[in-house]
C-alpha cells in the first residue's frame, strides 16, 4: 500500500489520514519505516474501507463545462447558463437563465474566460446574500458582528473569529437554501458560544430546528459543492 509519510519532532505517536483516498501517516522523527510499515498494514482495513468510501465520493465531484446549455446549482434550483462574446466580460441573471458575455479582447479562451466570470458572479452573490442573511439572524438574535467574509476554504464551510468577524466559503450556495441557512446560524452561534458546547447546539437547534438534518446533507455531500 502506498501512502506519505509526514514527520514531525512534536509528535509523539503515529496516525493515519485518509484524505482525497491517498493515505497520509504522520509520525514522530525516530520512528522507523519497517515499524511503520507494520503499523500500516495492521491498519489495512480501516484505510480501504476510508479509500473506497473517498473513491466514491470523489467520483461524485461535478466537471462542469462553462458553455452554453449547462446547468449549475443556485441555493436549491438550476440556472442554466447561455454564453455569448461582446465588447466586454459581464454576467447577468435573467430568471432561471445566467447570461455571460465573454470579451473578444480576453486572452483567456472563451470556456475559461466563462468560468471565471461565473465564479466571480457566485463569490459576489455569496457575499450579499450570506451577509445579509447573517444580519438579519444577528439582529434577531440581539448579537453582532463584525464583519461578513467570503472565501475558499479546503475544511471549513465556515469561521467565526474571536473578534466577531465571520467567513463563509462562498461556494455553499449551490447548496440548497435549508442548508445555507443552517451554515449561518451555526456560524451567527458562535458570536455567543465560541465552542461546540451542548449550550452552543442548543441555540444552533432554537434557530435552526431541523439543522440536524441539514447538517447531515452538508457532511454527504460538501465534497461534491465546486465551481
Amino acid at each position: 500500500m502506498r501512502y506519505t509519510i509526514k514527520r514531525s519532532p512534536r509528535r509523539r505517536t503515529v496516525s493515519l489520514e485518509v484524505r482525497d483516498a491517498q493515505l497520509l501517516v504522520r509520525a514522530p522523527v525516530g520512528i522507523a519505516e519497517r515499524d511503520l510499515d507494520r503499523f500500516v498494514r495492521q491498519k489495512s482495513d480501516w484505510i480501504a474501507r476510508k479509500v473506497r468510501a473517498q473513491q466514491q465520493m470523489l467520483a461524485r465531484i461535478p466537471e462542469y463545462r462553462y458553455v452554453s446549455g449547462t446547468r449549475l446549482p443556485f441555493m436549491g434550483q438550476h440556472l442554466t447558463l447561455s454564453v455569448s462574446m461582446g465588447s466586454c466580460g459581464r454576467v447577468e441573471r435573467v430568471d432561471d437563465r445566467l447570461a455571460v458575455c465573454c470579451s473578444r479582447r480576453s486572452r483567456l479562451e472563451p470556456e475559461a474566460q466563462a468560468r471565471r466570470l461565473v465564479q466571480g458572479w457566485y463569490r459576489e452573490q455569496g457575499l450579499e446574500r450570506l451577509r445579509a442573511k447573517t444580519d438579519a439572524l444577528t439582529r434577531q438574535m440581539g448579537l453582532s458582528h463584525s464583519g461578513v467574509k467570503v472565501r475558499v476554504t479546503r475544511s471549513k464551510w465556515g469561521h467565526c473569529t474571536r473578534s466577531g468577524e465571520i467567513q463563509y466559503n462562498w461556494q455553499i450556495l449551490l447548496a440548497p437554501e435549508a442548508v445555507v441557512d443552517y451554515l449561518v446560524a451555526h456560524e451567527v452561534c458562535h458570536l455567543r458560544h465560541m465552542n461546540h458546547s451542548r449550550a452552543f447546539w442548543q441555540l444552533v437547534g432554537q434557530v435552526c430546528p431541523d439543522y440536524p438534518r441539514q447538517r447531515d446533507w452538508l457532511k454527504a455531500n460538501g465534497r461534491c459543492l465546486v465551481l
